[in-house]
This record gives C-alpha cells, sequence and structure tokens, in this order.
C-alpha cells in the first residue's frame, strides 16, 4: 500500500523539474532549437516533469485504492471518474502524457512549437494538478 509520504516525495519532483524548466522560459524557440545542450535539456526535463505527473496520478490511484490503469493516460481519467480533477484537467494532462509519449518514442521527428508552447503555456496544467493533489489531504 502506498503511503501519503510516496506521493509527498512524487510531488516533491515534480516541483523540482518545474522549478528547472522555469528557467528555458527566458530563452526563446530559436535560442533553444539552435542550442544542442538547451534543446537536449528541455527535452529532458519536459519528459521528466511529465513522467513524474504520471507517476504521481499512479500513486495516489494505489492510495486511494482505486482500480488499475492499464494506461499512463488511463489514470487521469479514473482521477475524473474519481471526482478527483476535472474533466478540463483530464484532457490536458490526457494531452501531457501523448506529448511525453512523442518525447519518448519519436524524438527524431519532434516539433519545437509544440514543445515550446508546452514550455510557455502549458506546465500550468501540470501545476494546477499537482495543487488538486497536495488540496486532497
Amino acid at each position: 500500500m502506498t503511503d501519503l509520504t510516496v506521493i509527498e516525495n512524487k510531488i516533491s519532483s515534480v516541483h523540482k523539474y518545474l522549478k528547472i524548466l522555469e528557467r528555458y522560459k527566458q530563452f526563446s524557440q530559436k535560442e533553444i532549437v539552435d542550442d544542442l545542450d538547451r534543446k537536449g535539456a528541455l527535452e529532458r526535463y519536459l519528459y521528466l516533469t511529465m513522467q513524474a505527473t504520471i507517476d504521481l496520478s499512479e500513486t495516489v490511484i494505489a492510495y486511494k485504492n482505486l482500480r488499475k490503469p492499464s494506461t499512463m493516460s488511463e489514470s487521469f481519467h479514473i482521477l475524473h471518474a474519481e471526482e478527483i480533477i476535472t474533466s478540463g484537467l483530464s484532457e490536458e494532462m490526457i494531452k501531457m502524457t501523448g506529448c511525453r509519449n512523442v518525447i519518448a518514442h519519436d524524438y527524431e521527428k519532434l516539433n519545437y512549437e509544440i514543445l515550446y508552447d508546452v514550455l510557455q503555456n502549458r506546465l500550468v496544467f501540470i501545476e494546477a494538478f499537482v495543487e488538486r493533489i497536495e488540496n486532497l489531504s
């Protein structure tokens, strides 16, 4: 059985990665794409942030003894069905899971317009998700 400490550790990981990503918001898309180190770091930290968020969702599901998801994105459907997150937040987190999958598996074909948009405009959904989980207890 998962305890609250595991959830707190997952939340801490997400916060850590979000803080790192904040440093990349100062750069333009071109400055990131033209610099291999920035480009690689952005990809990696977006991936880690998204994976840590998915891990957090699965940890909450285990803690609450809910049905086990068969896919990563299903965990957000379950949390919505249990009224832990809203439908809109569930859909945004499912999109983030898709983005994580593209980074992990289709890295040769990454669209940096999308990644840059995630960096600049979509991390707020991860922040909202974490805030919702923090307010559960």
